[in-house]
């Protein structure tokens, strides 16, 4: 990742929830110079801070590296983003993270063709810990945090509660799923 951040001025990380795209922006970018900017588009105060002309707030920050979490949440942005990579084309000025829904790769792709580079993060593969036998990883699963619990209770807990948020919050942003 730090190297698309060298080269594209947007990079976009997709994945699913809890798998390190924020702590991954986050530390690639600690050794470009540039200040970063940070905004979750989940929490409504970010989306207060980046108010009515969000075109305009992250103009003035065109020296900072701008980490846009959860960019999902608006996509109203996307066409923004374009116009001011145009205005100002130097590299690693947005980095977009969000859930690798089909509504988000059509629309930033549509709109920042040529200006945009994706990356996928996945829970962690076996390679990854290849010094974890085999079973474990299986059992464990690959999501970060859950891998590195001892305990199978808080484990299956961890689980159900990540699988419970996300029939509930991620799967209604993808469509109509399992309607009638």
């Amino acid at each position: 990742m730090r190297e698309a951040i060298l080269y594209f001025p947007v990079v976009g990380l997709v994945g699913p929830r809890q798998v390190g795209k924020t702590t991954l922006a986050r530390s690639s970018t600690e050794n470009t110079g540039k200040p970063i900017l940070y905004f979750d588009l989940e929490r409504p105060e970010d989306q207060d801070r980046l108010g009515d002309r969000p075109g305009w707030l992250l103009e003035q920050y065109a020296t900072h590296t701008v980490i846009l979490d959860e960019i999902q949440r608006m996509p109203q942005l996307f066409p923004q983003l374009r116009s001011l990579v145009d205005q100002n084309r130097q590299p690693g000025r947005f980095i977009l993270l969000g859930s690798a829904s089909p509504d988000l790769l059509a629309r930033s792709g549509e709109t920042l063709a040529g200006r945009i580079t994706f990356m996928e993060l996945t829970p962690l593969v076996r390679t990854e810990v290849s010094t974890t036998p085999y079973l474990t990883h299986w059992f464990r699963g690959g999501f970060p945090e859950p891998f590195l619990i001892d305990s199978d209770r808080i484990r299956t807990q961890w689980y159900r509660s990540f699988i419970q948020r996300y029939v509930e919050r991620d799967l209604p942003l993808l469509g109509k799923l399992g309607t009638r």
